[in-house]
């Protein structure tokens, strides 16, 4: 709170952020807050999705508008429906107490005639998207030529989307003394024009590298055969229990196509994209809001109203035609500090475009291989068992438990735990234990020869993967674990890697030599009084992949290139948005 009121917030901003929880400003807020309040300037704000940028803008022009006058004084353009109503509610909190101010939203497929009544009732703030933007321009029914304030939010995105002559349009009839912020995640060629013709020497914030990615996202990519990517999409998925994802796809035939299969094949899944209607458009991202739906399928366009800050994985079905578009993609996940995975599936022909994008953000992906079948299989063991010890007990079987414990009678407690286990997981093991290997291996990263250490198990690539009985619900992400790890060790910074958390437990992999080191120092270990085993994976080869710091791509080429037979699915279920059918999926059970 102290240090909000430190950027220069006046009470009543300082009082909504009391009520919203708000503690720390983000890093763009403490740069762009103070340069708003202070200058009437432009600016030119860059920085990724996710990152505060709404209350960036937004508390410095709410401060700067008059409520006691019914003009338009500020406009506020973004690229979709539902981002522009994001905002509007966003800063309708903000503005909880400020008396008189009206902040309308103005956007295609609600009633036009509506909307230019709320306007013309007094709206000091219009937020709104550029096509309907410049259709009550064009009707008369807003006048923004005396603006003080014109806000482009993702503006990147405005012009991916073809809007470029609509914003044109629309700032040439503002007025020039007006001030123009700008922000956006990346800085493409079209931004940079948009901001020489109408913007007057404006000062640039840049939080992290320019076009750069967050820290809190983990890169990863998977080199497979183009016949195999929806089968690999759907060994990442059982490979990470608990997955609350979006899937994104290049078109929205694809995106429809995907969904519908993720769906047949029983898991929680439902299509965001052009062709839906609003009001179904609305019923997916409700349903999504809630995790009735884990794995959200979407083209890009679609994606930008999407603001929810606990999705754990973003996956690329497909890499976008414009490798700007994937810093966006990824800004999905690691939000509001939390960790996050990008994962890239790829053909070989694709890899090139790796390097382009680890160019461009900054940071290094980490080439990984589909999980085998028995690596998932182990996964969803140690997931059907974590599921069944922390269960809440039902008291209402306590009237049943005598004719329980007649039919249970002579079953000691091993087998009967190897039954109870069975139920669910033979289903599973019948499905995966003669799946063929995914991984197209040409074009791996790193990749070495094996190396023994007493007996262990040693993959492919040289290294060891080790079980862990610690996960997310001992506070763990990806980053803590690693750090965890190796300071317990004492071992080098990339001498962890894959490091893959779960609900209640996690794998990771060192080189083999590191083995006795890791075995020893966890006997008998403890944290907080609690034991942490770690324990030899079973699956060694499962998952595949090198450590980031890893530059060579040395080929195997003795690897056969796997086939994949598409199954066809009914049609039928275009408009389903995720209920399944007959069987539940978590993960797999």
């Amino acid at each position: 709170m102290t240090k909000f009121k430190a950027l220069g917030l006046n009470e009543a901003l300082l009082q909504a952020i009391e009520d919203l929880g708000f503690e720390t400003p983000s890093e763009v807020q403490e740069k762009t807050i103070p340069i708003l309040l202070q200058d009437e300037t432009d600016l030119v704000a860059l920085a990724q999705t996710g990152t505060g940028k709404t209350a960036a803008f937004g508390f410095p022009l709410i401060q700067k508008i008059h409520s006691e006058s019914r003009t338009t004084q500020g406009v506020i353009l973004s690229p979709t429906r539902e981002l522009c109503l994001q905002i509007t509610n966003e800063m309708q909190l903000y503005a909880k107490y400020v008396k008189g101010l009206n902040i309308v939203a103005i956007y295609g497929g609600a009633s036009i005639v509506e909307q230019s009544k709320q306007i013309k009732r007094g709206a000091q703030i219009i937020v709104a998207t550029p096509g309907r933007m410049k259709d009550m321009i064009g009707r008369g029914m807003i006048d923004i030529s005396k603006i003080d304030y014109c806000i482009l939010d993702e503006a990147d995105e405005m012009l991916n989307m073809g809007f470029f002559e609509d914003i044109k349009d629309i700032l040439s009839t503002t007025p020039k003394e007006k001030s123009t912020w700008l922000f956006s995640a990346t800085m493409p060629k079209e931004v940079s024009t948009i901001a020489k013709k109408f913007m007057n020497q404006p000062q640039e914030v840049t939080v992290g590298t320019k076009n750069s990615g967050v820290d809190t996202v983990q890169h990863e990519y998977y080199v497979v055969g183009g016949r195999d990517r929806y089968e690999a999409l759907k060994r990442l998925a059982d490979a990470n229990p608990g997955i609350f994802s979006v899937v994104f796809c290049r078109t929205k035939r694809d995106t429809q196509r995907v969904a519908e299969k993720l769906i047949e094949d029983g898991y929680n899944a439902g299509a965001l994209h052009g062709d839906l209607s609003q009001n179904q458009r609305d019923l997916v991202m409700n349903s999504f809001r809630k995790k009735q739906i884990q794995m959200l399928v979407a083209t890009d366009v679609a994606a930008r109203g999407i603001d929810v800050d606990d999705i754990s994985h973003v996956i690329n079905y497909q890499l976008p035609d414009e490798i700007e578009t994937y810093t966006h993609r990824s800004g999905r996940t690691g939000r509001a500090g939390k960790s996050g995975i990008s994962m890239v599936i790829i053909t070989r022909s694709e890899l090139r475009k790796i390097k382009t994008i680890e160019n461009m953000i900054k940071q290094q992906f980490e080439t990984k291989k589909i999980p085998s079948g028995m690596e998932i299989c182990e996964i969803q063991l140690y997931h059907l068992a974590s599921k069944i010890r922390n269960t809440k007990i039902n008291n209402a079987v306590d009237n049943y438990l005598p004719a329980i414990n007649d039919v249970f009678e002579g079953l000691d407690r091993e087998e009967l735990i190897k039954k109870i286990i069975s139920v669910e997981f033979t289903r599973f093991y019948s499905y995966y234990s003669k799946v063929k290997d995914l991984n197209s291996s040409e074009g791996q990263r790193g990749e070495r020869e094996p190396r023994s250490s007493k007996g262990t198990e040693v993959s492919s690539d040289g290294s060891v993967r080790y079980f862990i009985n610690v996960g997310e619900k001992d506070g763990y992400d990806w980053m803590s674990l690693k750090d965890f790890l190796r300071d317990t060790l004492e071992i080098g910074k990339d001498d962890v890697y894959r490091v893959d958390v779960k609900d209640s437990f996690s794998f990771f992999n060192t080189d083999a030599q590191f083995t006795d080191l890791i075995l020893n120092t966890f006997k008998e270990f403890k944290v907080d009084g609690r034991f942490v085993n770690v324990e030899v994976s079973k699956s060694p080869e499962g998952g595949g992949g090198r450590r980031g710091k890893d530059k060579g791509r040395r080929r195997d080429k003795d690897s056969k290139k796997g086939k994949f037979k598409e199954r066809s699915f009914s049609k039928g279920s275009s408009q389903r948005t995720g209920k399944r059918r007959s069987k539940k999926r978590d993960g797999f059970f």
